[in-house]
């Protein structure tokens, strides 16, 4: 059988704090060799009402270009 989703996000999350379903805010908290570590959080509150790891291949340091030496002048 074919997978028909690859991965879920939640959207909303129940906040015992708000005691109703709340829209949530994910962000990362930390970049693993393993993958990235990322949490939700109430976007009325902002209590934390989950974490979870996305893992895959292991995210490269951005390499750093040469940079181009500035354009000359002309003397006259």
């Amino acid at each position: 059988m074919e997978q028909q989703f690859g991965e879920f996000t939640a959207s909303e999350l129940y906040c015992p704090k708000c005691k109703i379903s709340q829209p949530v805010r994910e962000r990362l908290l930390l970049v693993l060799p393993t993958g990235e570590l990322h949490e939700f959080t109430c976007s009325r509150c902002g209590t934390s009402l989950g974490k979870r790891t996305v893992t895959g291949p292991a995210v490269a340091a951005p390499t750093r270009r040469p940079r181009s030496p500035a354009p000359r002048k002309l003397l006259r």
